[in-house]
């Protein structure tokens, strides 16, 4: 393109065309990146009234604006970049908050106050922070964010899924690899949190056949900072395992189970126990590796089945404990019924007579191969169990339709 000389950008302003809006941005991707993070605390404090502060008492996202803006404040090339924006003194400390002490703190205890272990400094010759051609691929596929001209229909998603996460009705768990190190599932309407931006994954499209024979889909993925992304799953999945941050947000049906105030009979922890019963019993003694008490306690397990040979619950035998796993603040009514229900359609049908010859029909047995059990605890732990039943036909968890019917 020619450049115009003074003469002529001096006749054009007379004509009152505009020569500034033809030129293109000058901007690097990191500068786009320091302005979208700049923006998000900005609305923060709109929202809020003050600037994000830091410590154990408040919510993760305010957490992580608190450590964004005192970086942007200490590094003078990203306080150029946002200063035209600055229109609520940010960078000044106008707007600071009270505890600005955070801002002394070095990068370890900045770490540190986010939950996250800093590992030890490297060797001079280790190539730590030296990414490989995958990462920097992996990494350019989830930067390349364009402006979500639709951001007010998500807008309210966002401000529900904190509100939700601040009393409890949702949690955070890790981003892992489910049960057999299968890929992690990732499906429309879940949400994530990634690079410090929650992520919502609005839409999924028809499945492809990636080149290394994986199935594969186009998503389309909207961020807490008015962005979006159209990436494939797995280009997702591959950026949250290597975001040691990442997490997953539970669903808010799953997320009262970990209750932060017990309701009566509750305990404040619990474990689920997997128990497998030594019965001679014909229809036991058939089933004997695939039938499982499962059950949860908050006391003190090997009391429970001390005297499990003469309690028709335990089908009037000695047990042996093939599995146990230990949840906190658990409301414990909530998780039986959930296990109920999940296990429901392989309830084991049977009629035992107590001591004193009376009928009793045991509830808590299910014909359930422990893997499955596996399965279904991990489930429940990350928050993914919503809508999965077990099908005996196919001896998975699979998806419960609408209909009641598996899937």
């Amino acid at each position: 393109m020619a450049k115009f000389t003074d003469e002529d950008e001096a006749l054009l302003d007379e004509l009152g065309v505009d020569v500034e809006s033809d030129k293109k941005s000058s901007r690097t991707p990191r500068e786009e990146r320091i302005i979208a993070g700049f923006e998000e605390i900005q609305r923060f404090v709109e929202q809020n009234g003050r600037a994000p502060q830091h410590g154990e008492d408040r919510d993760i996202f305010e957490r992580l604006y608190a450590v964004r803006l005192d970086r942007i404040r200490e590094q003078p090339d990203c306080r150029i970049v946002v200063e035209p924006l600055d229109h609520q003194g940010l960078l000044t400390g106008a707007n600071a908050s009270p505890n600005g002490a955070a801002e002394e703190l070095n990068d370890d205890e900045l770490l540190a106050q986010l939950g996250i272990d800093a590992e030890p400094s490297p060797a001079i010759t280790e190539l730590k922070h030296v990414r490989s051609a995958a990462e920097k691929r992996a990494a350019e596929e989830i930067a390349d964010r364009t402006r979500c001209e639709d951001f007010d229909r998500f807008k309210p998603l966002f401000e529900q899924v904190q509100r939700e996460l601040q009393n409890g009705q949702r949690t955070t768990r890790r981003f892992v690899r489910d049960t057999g190190l299968s890929k992690a599932e990732i499906k429309a309407g879940q949400f994530f949190i990634l690079g410090g931006q929650t992520a919502y994954v609005a839409e999924v499209g028809e499945a492809l056949k990636a080149p290394n024979g994986e199935t594969d889909a186009r998503l389309r993925v909207i961020y807490s900072n008015g962005t979006e992304s159209d990436l494939l799953l797995r280009s997702l999945q591959r950026a949250l395992y290597k975001d040691e941050a990442s997490r997953r947000i539970s669903d808010p049906v799953a997320g009262p189970l970990f209750a932060d105030q017990n309701e009566e009979g509750d305990e404040a922890s619990g474990i689920v126990y997997v128990l497998r019963s030594k019965s001679e019993h014909p229809t036991v003694a058939a089933h004997r590796d695939v039938l499982h008490k499962i059950g949860v306690t908050g006391g003190d397990l090997a009391r429970r089945i001390t005297n499990a040979r003469l309690d028709p619950t335990f089908l009037m035998a000695d047990v042996e404990v093939v599995a146990t796993y230990e949840l906190f603040n658990i409301n414990r009514t909530r998780l039986e019924n959930l296990i109920h229900r999940i296990f429901g359609a392989a309830r084991l049908d049977i009629e035992i007579k107590d001591r004193f010859g009376q009928p009793i029909t045991p509830r808590e047995w299910f014909l359930v191969p422990l893997f499955v059990i596996d399965e279904a605890m991990e489930k429940i732990k990350d928050g993914t169990i919503t809508g999965f039943v077990y099908d005996p036909k196919t001896a998975s968890l699979v998806t419960q339709s609408i209909g009641g019917k598996a899937s």
